[in-house]
């Protein structure tokens, strides 16, 4: 699962960069060169929704999706155990519902064959397959999560969190 997890923060980390160079490249060819290009808006619209899905993905494992450990952190230590298992029961019927209703419009999709307009090469399904993945991925997580607790302090997921750095740890 370490693995999985370090691909879903990859592709999703490299899904933000494009992203933020492609936006720039549309304002220079709108304000300086008095020409709209086609294609960057598409493109980081792409990049946005495998950014949400994949990354969201990745930050329930870390535990960083903050209404996932809102409620349960304000909770006595005796029922944080007993309601972070239902949030997980329902984060996972949430995943599943996701699932289902994206691998549809994915297969819809598929049969009418239709391409992006600014990307006649690439298929509309492209566009809509990181929805369900994306919570295929969640569900996963959630599977790991029920049966061996939060991951949210393996050194995997603490790479770069605030809490990892030593000297600033000890200042809290």
């Amino acid at each position: 699962m370490d693995k999985v997890y370090w691909l879903s923060i990859w592709i999703a980390g490299l899904s933000l960069t494009i992203m933020t160079v492609v936006i720039p490249i549309q304002v220079v060819a709108r304000k300086w060169l008095n020409s709209g290009l086609s294609w960057p808006e598409p493109m980081a619209l792409v990049c946005m929704i495998v950014f949400t899905f994949i990354g969201a993905a990745a930050a329930y494992r870390a535990g960083s999706h903050i209404a996932v450990g809102m409620l349960t952190e304000r909770l006595p230590p005796h029922l944080q155990f007993v309601f972070a298992r239902i949030v997980d029961v329902l984060m996972s019927l949430i995943a599943l519902f996701v699932i289902y209703y994206g691998s549809d419009r994915v297969l819809f999709f598929m049969g009418t064959g239709q391409s992006l307009a600014d990307f006649p090469s690439i298929k509309v399904y492209w566009t809509f397959l990181p929805i369900p993945l994306g919570s295929f991925l969640t569900l996963l997580f959630i599977i790991e999560s029920l049966f061996f607790g939060s991951q949210r302090t393996r050194p995997i997921v603490m790479i770069g969190s605030y809490s990892s750095e030593p000297e600033q740890s000890a200042h809290n």
